[in-house]
C-alpha cells in the first residue's frame, strides 16, 4: 500500500522522468524530500552533460547538498522512478539518506534489493529503508516506450557522436 505523500512524490519523480525522455535522455527522475519539503528534483542528464555520473539520483543529491550546505542528508527520502543502480546506491549511503522509494524494479542494474542489495548489506551499517515497486507499471512503462521508440527509429535522440580530433 502506498501512502498519499509517497504517491505525490513518486508522481513528481515520474514527471522528471518524462522530461528526461523529452530531452532524449533515459527517462529516470528523482526527488529528494526532507520533513515533507522538496529539497531537490532532477532527471537523467548523461547525454546533455556527457557525464556518466549524471544520473537523476546523483544530481538530486548534489543539488540538495548544495541547498543545505551539507553533504549529510540525514532523515531524507529519495523518490526515484527506477530502482537505483550500484553507483547511486553508494551515494545514497554516503549522503546518509534514510529512505528510498522507487516506482519500478530494475532487473538489470537494480541495487536496492532486486539484483543487489547495497543499502541492506552495506559495510558501514547505515540503515536505509527501501520501498520498491510502488508504481511498477508507470515507471517501467516509461522506459519500455522510450527504448521501443529508439529501436523503431521514431525517437530523435540527443546523443551526439563525438569524433576524435587529430
Amino acid at each position: 500500500m502506498i501512502d498519499e505523500a509517497d504517491r505525490l512524490h513518486l508522481e513528481i519523480a515520474l514527471e522528471e522522468a518524462r522530461l528526461a525522455a523529452q530531452d532524449g535522455e533515459v527517462p529516470i527522475g528523482a526527488v529528494l524530500v526532507l520533513d515533507g519539503q522538496i529539497l531537490s528534483k532532477a532527471r537523467n542528464s548523461m547525454e546533455r552533460l556527457q557525464d556518466a555520473t549524471a544520473h537523476a539520483e546523483i544530481l538530486a543529491i548534489s543539488e540538495a547538498s548544495r541547498a543545505r550546505d551539507s553533504w549529510r542528508l540525514d532523515g531524507a527520502t529519495l523518490y526515484v522512478s527506477l530502482e537505483p543502480c550500484p553507483m547511486c546506491a553508494g551515494a545514497i549511503l554516503n549522503a546518509r539518506i534514510a529512505r528510498v522509494v522507487f516506482a519500478a524494479h530494475d532487473h538489470r542494474l537494480g541495487a536496492c534489493g532486486t539484483h543487489w542489495n547495497i543499502p541492506g548489506e552495506n559495510p558501514i551499517h547505515r540503515p536505509v529503508e527501501v520501498v520498491g515497486g510502488m508504481m511498477q507499471e508507470e515507471g517501467a512503462g516509461l522506459l519500455k516506450a522510450f527504448f521501443k521508440e529508439l529501436r523503431d527509429g521514431t525517437r530523435a535522440s540527443s546523443r551526439k557522436r563525438r569524433m576524435p580530433t587529430a
